[in-house]
C-alpha cells in the first residue's frame, strides 16, 4: 500500500467517522428544522455504507493462517466488553430502569461487531464467486426484507443488507479509487451528485426513507408486500452507491493535519456513544434549535473525535479496545 492510498483511506475515514459522530448527536434532534431532519437522512444515506465498502477493501486476505480464529476474537470480545458496559451505563444513567445484560440485541453502534464479524466469514465463500457474488449479494440483501424475524437480535437484518456494501469493496481495486480520482470532471460532478442527492432528502424523498436507510426492519414493517419493498430498496442501494463514490472521489489524497485521525477510528466509534447518550441528559440538549446551535454542535462532534482519537484516551482505552476491528484501523 502507497502512502498516498494510506493518506487518501485514513482522510476517507476521518470525514466518515466525524459524520458518525454528528449524526448520532442529531438522533434525537433531527426533526426539528427540515434542512436538518434532510441532512440526518442524508448522511445516513452513506456514512455506514461508506464504512462498510472500505473495510471489504482491506479484507482481501482472509487466506491467511488463523483468519477465522482471529476474526472471531477481535470482533466477540470487544462486544461482549461493551455490551456489558452499555448496560451497567444505561443503568446508571436512567436508561433503563434495572441493570439487564443482554448479549442477544447489540447496543446502538455495537450491532457493526457482529455483522463484521459475519462479513468476514461470508467473504470466504463468497470469494470464489468473483464479480458475479455481487449481484448474488444484492439479492440475499434484498431477500433479507422479506422475513419478519430478522431485526436487531444478532444483527442479522442489517448483516444480510449491508453485505453488498462489503463485497462490493473486496471486489474493487487500487486502480479503481485512483482513476475515479484523477478526472476532475468527476471530481467536480461528484460535488453535484451530493448537492442533488441532499436535496432530493429534501425535496422528493419521503420522509419513510429515514427509517429504511438503517436497513433494521423487513418490509412488512412498513406496511408493502415484498414486491414493493423489494424495489424501494432495490431504489435505496442504488441512492446509496452513488452517494458513496460521489462522496469518495472528493476525498483528498494529501496528508493533513486530521489524517491520523482515520487510523484510530476505531477509538473514536466504540467510545463516542457514551458522551452523545450523556449529553441528551441535560437540557441544553433539547434547547438546540437553530442552525447556529446545531453549528456549535457539529464542532463540539469534531472535537469530540480529536479527544476520543487522542494518544492519552488511547492509552487508557486500549485494553479493551485493541482486540477490535482492525478495518477501522487500516
Amino acid at each position: 500500500m502507497t502512502k498516498i492510498r494510506d493518506s487518501y483511506f485514513d482522510n476517507a475515514k476521518f470525514f466518515l467517522i466525524l459524520l458518525v459522530v454528528f449524526g448520532h448527536s442529531l438522533t434525537n434532534l433531527k426533526s426539528d428544522i427540515p434542512e436538518i431532519y434532510s441532512l440526518y437522512t442524508f448522511i445516513f444515506l452513506f456514512h455506514m455504507p461508506a464504512f462498510i465498502l472500505i473495510s471489504g477493501f482491506f479484507s482481501k486476505h482472509f487466506n491467511k493462517q488463523g483468519y477465522v480464529k482471529n476474526s472471531i476474537i477481535k470482533m466477540i470480545t470487544p462486544y461482549l466488553i461493551f455490551q456489558i458496559i452499555y448496560s451497567y451505563f444505561y443503568y446508571v444513567t436512567g436508561y433503563t430502569k434495572a441493570f439487564k445484560i443482554d448479549l442477544v440485541s447489540p447496543h446502538w453502534t455495537l450491532w457493526f461487531l457482529i455483522s463484521m464479524l459475519c462479513w468476514k466469514l461470508m467473504i470466504i465463500p463468497f470469494s470464489k464467486l468473483g464479480k458475479f457474488g455481487f449481484p448474488i449479494a444484492v439479492m440475499i440483501g434484498i431477500g433479507s426484507g422479506f422475513i419478519d424475524s430478522f431485526g436487531t437480535d444478532y444483527s442479522i437484518s442489517r448483516t444480510l443488507a449491508f453485505f453488498p456494501f462489503f463485497y462490493l469493496g473486496y471486489l474493487l481495486k487500487k486502480e479503481h479509487f485512483t482513476e475515479l480520482l484523477t478526472r476532475t470532471s468527476i471530481r467536480i460532478g461528484s460535488l453535484f451528485v451530493l448537492v442533488g442527492v441532499y436535496l432530493a432528502c429534501h425535496f422528493i424523498f419521503p420522509k419513510a426513507l429515514q427509517d429504511w436507510v438503517l436497513h433494521d426492519s423487513s418490509y412488512h414493517a412498513f406496511g408493502l408486500s415484498n414486491v414493493e419493498g423489494g424495489l424501494t430498496r432495490l431504489a435505496v442501494y442504488t441512492v446509496s452507491f452513488i452517494t458513496i463514490f460521489a462522496f469518495m472521489a472528493l476525498i483528498p489524497k494529501k496528508r493533513f493535519s486530521f489524517t491520523t485521525l482515520g487510523k484510530n477510528t476505531l477509538y473514536i466509534y466504540l467510545l463516542h456513544g457514551f458522551f452523545i447518550k450523556t449529553f441528551v441528559l441535560f437540557p441544553i440538549y433539547d434547547n438546540i434549535q437553530d442552525l447556529y446551535q446545531y453549528s456549535f454542535l457539529f464542532a463540539a462532534s469534531l472535537a469530540l473525535c480529536y479527544f476520543l482519537a487522542s494518544r492519552p484516551v488511547r492509552l487508557f482505552t486500549k485494553p479493551i479496545i485493541e482486540v477490535q476491528m482492525p478495518h477501522l484501523q487500516q
